[in-house]
């Protein structure tokens, strides 16, 4: 456990976390039915790479402590697409980034990327509630890239510490759109010009260091805040290659160092 600031604490994935857990990654695949709850489980049941952050964290009261949903504000994971591959909620997952994939070319890579490398990719599971203080951030993606770093040389079996020689991660995450000036029910200006809103401020870095992303339609009913009236939610996916993530980390820091 590392102790981040006295109301939060990182922890191992367990059991009692998946009602917290399946709570986060209610909307994954937007309103899809899916094995969640089979998803849930392979992340808690991988406990080497993988973080819950909780709140009282300071109390330090064993394994019994923060089992209340409640209590967890995010989970970060990364699961191999290969070692999984035969499990029902990965099967669906990557059906549903295929159909939702609009463009043919993108799509090829997509396939390519999961079924002929699956055992190279890496699901980059993140997920936390708003309130979740940005300062956790950078100390979570740290925790993740270092742990899938000492997985391939601690994990028990060659087949596991391969397992974590990942070459790419791949994303599933959203961002707010701009709705073009037809779709818009005002003409007056935004409270926000950009082009893009990213919900999560990493985000907006894992696709600049990209190889290749594709948005999709959202047909899961969302609340979108008031300032951002003239915005759509869309899906996001992102393959980021291995060998950005240095990058990634060190201009995470600067990023929300800045903020």
């Amino acid at each position: 456990m590392e102790i981040i600031q006295a109301d939060f604490g990182f922890f191992d994935p367990k059991p009692g976390d998946f009602g917290g857990v399946k709570l986060l990654l209610q909307n994954y695949l937007d309103n899809k039915p899916w094995d969640l709850s089979g998803f849930v489980d392979l992340i808690l049941e991988q406990t080497t790479v993988g973080t819950v952050v909780k709140s009282d964290g300071g109390d330090d009261q064993g394994d019994e402590v923060n089992d209340d949903e409640d209590d967890l504000y995010a989970v970060i994971s990364a699961l191999n697409l290969g070692r999984y591959a035969e499990h029902e909620c990965i099967r669906e997952l990557k059906k549903f980034l295929f159909e939702a994939c609009g463009d043919e070319n993108v799509k090829k890579k997509l396939r390519t990327l999961l079924e002929k490398q699956a055992n190279e990719v890496g699901l980059l599971v993140s997920q936390r509630f708003v309130n979740c203080p940005h300062q956790l951030v950078p100390p979570l993606y740290d925790a993740l890239f270092d742990e899938v770093s000492w997985a391939t040389e601690d994990e028990p079996t060659q087949e596991l510490r391969d397992s974590f020689h990942f070459k790419c991660y791949l994303l599933v995450t959203r961002i707010y759109m701009r709705k073009k000036v037809d779709q818009q029910k005002t003409v007056t200006s935004p409270d926000c010009n950009e082009a893009v809103v990213y919900i999560k401020a990493e985000d907006e870095i894992f696709q600049e260091l990209s190889s290749f992303s594709f948005t999709f339609r959202l047909h899961n009913e969302q609340l979108v805040p008031y300032e951002l009236r003239n915005y759509n939610p869309v899906g996001l996916v992102m393959v980021i290659k291995a060998e950005a993530v240095p990058k990634f980390r060190e201009r995470l820091k600067s990023l929300l160092a800045e903020s």
